[in-house]
């Protein structure tokens, strides 16, 4: 039986200014009317990224919308927000992150059986010529499958 994933939203741009060496999934701790309005899709993390604050992950510039049809009790979007790992895995992320320049991103958020998940991802920043060599092997890749959609046409 194949694991029913529901993505919310992909974070395109990570994959494009950074290399990911590693991915890790965990959990996010959310309020109630958190958990509506990322259901719905009202979330923004353009420039996310979580951060190891006394053995706990945190993710930080991470924006969930309010939930429209909240009463006055509705959350602050732009709190910081709890991530749920192992021990070992924030010992991994902890010797991973002391390394010079790598950093923890979030790369996608997805519902797997009725929860919020987050893919996190240890990722080291990408240079100039490293950008425009991904951008010419992605046109090549492109020109590549529109010569094989003419030929079995």
């Amino acid at each position: 039986m194949a694991e029913e994933r529901k993505i919310i939203a992909e974070n395109r741009k990570a994959r494009f200014n950074y290399f990911i060496e590693e991915t890790y999934e965990c959990g996010i701790v959310l309020e109630g009317t958190e958990v509506k309005s990322m259901k719905n899709g009202n979330i923004s993390f353009p420039d996310a990224f979580a951060e190891i604050i006394n053995g706990e992950v945190w993710v930080k510039n991470f924006h969930i919308a309010e939930y429209s049809f909240s009463s006055i009790f509705n959350h602050n979007p732009d709190r910081p927000k709890k991530l749920l790992l192992h021990k070992e895995e924030i010992k991994r992320l902890i010797r991973k992150t002391e390394e010079k320049g790598y950093t923890l991103i979030p790369i996608d958020f997805y519902i797997k059986k009725g929860l919020v998940k987050m893919t996190l991802g240890v990722c080291k920043g990408k240079k100039l010529y490293d950008k425009r060599a991904t951008i010419k092997e992605r046109d090549i890749n492109r020109d590549i499958q529109r010569e094989f959609s003419r030929e079995f046409k």
